[in-house]
């Protein structure tokens, strides 16, 4: 049997031509016998065979150039019955003239009509047959494998709908769509492709005892991180597990298939609405520029890259002190993007003489500026790292901008920047006040973007939560009242490189992070969606604060009254930028001895320049600040 199909695969065109002369000529002859109810005079004889090769001759020429002869009949589909539609109105078409300019008056025209629905019915049958019967025998093979999961399906409309007939037409032996679940009332007692809508979302756990479901799956890929908890808090109580499709900016091609169904993360349940984004000038910015980006290997650096390679930017260099997350980076964008010149570069940003040379080289045009050190309490162990690389690192890139004449410089900051209590987040809020002042004396427009926590980061929350769950527990969260704001990684990127677009030089761009969340409840949802149950097979352990933590964070002070942009994401701190000569001067002072200074002594030169700075008994004060919000 396998023999018999690696010929026919090997000799496809030949058994295709051969197969669809024979269907030619049994339409041609058949339509001869309908037309003459199976009585044909002999004056027709002589002359058949003439008509009969012409035919065959320009329905081969046709259907040929048509592609018909080299698809694969067990995929066949609207695509293949518009080009059968279009192969055999033609040639029947062209056959018809040649019998008009041949003088062959004795030739039946109504013959023409027949022949062409005859070859429809017998070429179209033949496909769809061998594709139905493909399709049964993959059916009953998966059948014999194992048994078929009983699923029930939450939403009943397109991207539902697509999912059954995904499930019926290609994996029928592996799901059976037993039915949907839809809070519209209206679409009670509907059947879509045979499945029924049985119910409301409330009644799951009623229906998954009652019809015997296996899997429950979410087919709504615009649901909000709301109604994506609301849904999975109705579902986990049902004791079956719960998968969902990608949301609808991922759904690119418009198609649903099996193989992007996944478990529910908690990106999911702290989802926000898709990022809409000027696409046009993102284009001018981007398109067939020269674009650097350091931490390229990065959790935000290395998803920047991403963006940018999609508007097909002339050449886009990476930035790098990591060996390893460098080469992991680079792997992936040339696998991904091929047409895209990409330059992996090995270099700290500290290195002024190594930055320089990068610069003279490749001239970049836009300047995206992700290095950092970002862990607060690893900072407040190691402070003079803290000012070396996220200020000195940030001088120095921004120096290189300037002399080189780069268009745009962005910076990406964090909400640890405002009103600061760690060395991290002073450190940050000092490189803005270099980027703000630097944009009053260079052509290069210089601004930063400043936004929350990113979910899955490397070194985030989630990331070792995970861990700690796979372990077994207990899961450990610093203070019950903790909150964070948080976003997608992609959604981070792609505001940063909108707010880009915007800015004129001098602005810090604010990105609206939503609600913030609390860590604990972060650290319950993760363990539930884990199949656990938080506080009985995982501990949730409070351990207190670390060095230079905030209960809460914000994202811009009451100084800076934060106006709108024409994004509805981003926002414009009006902090009035610092003379370069006062910034510069005071930027100097924080280097001396770096490498020796204390965590106190830093805070102390940090505070000189960022009085805003927040030392003294922090949580204390924030925990009262927290409490009178509530």
């Amino acid at each position: 049997m396998q023999e018999s199909s690696q010929w026919l695969l090997r000799y496809r065109r030949v058994v295709a031509v051969a197969v669809h002369l024979g269907l030619f000529s049994l339409a041609q002859a058949f339509a001869f016998g309908l037309r003459f109810e199976f009585t044909i005079p002999d004056v027709y004889f002589p002359v058949f065979w003439v008509w009969l090769g012409a035919n065959l001759l320009t329905r081969l020429v046709v259907f040929g150039y048509f592609g018909l002869f080299s698809g694969m009949w067990r995929y066949t589909g609207a695509k293949d019955l518009e080009a059968l539609l279009k192969s055999a109105a033609l040639s029947t078409l062209v056959f018809a003239v040649f019998i008009v300019l041949g003088g062959y008056r004795s030739y039946p025209r109504s013959i023409l009509v027949i022949d062409f629905l005859l070859t429809m019915i017998l070429v179209g049958g033949l496909r769809f047959g061998v594709r139905s019967l493909w399709q049964l025998a993959a059916a009953v093979g998966q059948k014999r494998e194992g048994e078929q999961k009983r699923v029930l399906i939450v939403g009943a409309g397109n991207a539902g709908e697509m999912l059954v007939r995904e499930m019926l037409k290609t994996h029928g032996g592996r799901y059976l769509p037993v039915g949907f679940v839809d809070d519209d009332s209206n679409k009670k007692g509907v059947s879509i492709h045979g499945v029924k809508v049985l119910g409301r979302l409330a009644e799951v756990p009623k229906l998954v005892q009652a019809q015997r479901i296996d899997e429950v799956v979410i087919a709504i890929p615009s649901a909000s991180g709301n109604e994506m908890r609301r849904i999975v808090d109705t579902v986990k109580g049902a004791g079956v597990s719960i998968r969902t499709m990608p949301g609808i900016d991922q759904l690119i091609s418009g198609q649903v298939t099996i193989n992007q169904l996944r478990s529910v993360n908690i990106e999911d349940l702290l989802g926000r609405e898709p990022v809409s984004l000027d696409m046009e000038s993102l284009k001018s910015l981007l398109a067939s520029h020269v674009v650097l980006v350091t931490g390229a290997g990065g959790s935000i650096g290395s998803e920047l890259c991403r963006q940018v390679a999609r508007f097909a930017p002339r050449q886009l260099v990476l930035v790098e002190q990591s060996e390893p997350a460098l080469f992991e980076t680079h792997r992936e964008l040339v696998a991904h993007f091929p047409g895209v010149e990409i330059v992996p570069c090995i270099a700290d940003v500290c290195d002024a003489a190594r930055v320089r040379s990068l610069f003279g080289r490749h001239r970049p045009t836009v300047v995206l500026h992700a290095a950092a050190h970002k862990h607060v309490p690893m900072m407040e162990w190691n402070p003079g790292e803290a000012l070396k690389n996220n200020v000195g690192g940030t001088k120095v890139v921004a120096d290189a901008a300037h002399e080189f004449n780069a268009q745009q410089f962005v910076m990406v900051s964090t909400d640890k920047a405002v009103n600061p209590t760690s060395i991290m987040g002073a450190t940050k809020r000092v490189a803005e006040l270099y980027v703000q002042a630097m944009s009053q004396r260079s052509r290069t427009r210089f601004v930063a973007v400043r936004f929350g926590n990113v979910l899955g980061s490397a070194g985030s929350v989630i990331p070792i939560f995970k861990e700690q769950i796979a372990a077994g527990g207990p899961v450990t969260v610093t203070h019950p009242d903790m909150r964070r704001y948080f976003m997608t990684i992609p959604e981070a990127s792609q505001l940063v490189l909108q707010a880009a677009t915007m800015g004129r030089g001098g602005e810090i761009f604010v990105l609206d992070m939503g609600e913030p969340v609390k860590i604990v409840d972060l650290a319950r949802d993760l363990i539930t969606l884990s199949g656990l149950t938080p506080d009985k097979d995982i501990e949730v352990r409070f351990t207190g604060l670390r060095p230079g933590e905030k209960l809460f964070e914000e994202l811009s002070t009451a100084e800076e009254n934060a106006e709108k942009t024409r994004h509805p994401k981003i926002f414009i701190g009006k902090l009035p930028p610092r003379p370069l000569e006062e910034v510069s001067r005071q930027v100097a002072a924080l280097f001396d001895g770096a490498n020796e200074v204390s965590a106190a002594e830093v805070a102390q030169r940090l505070g000189a320049v960022v009085p805003e700075l927040q030392r003294a008994d922090a949580p204390t004060a924030q925990i009262i600040a927290l409490r009178q919000r509530a």
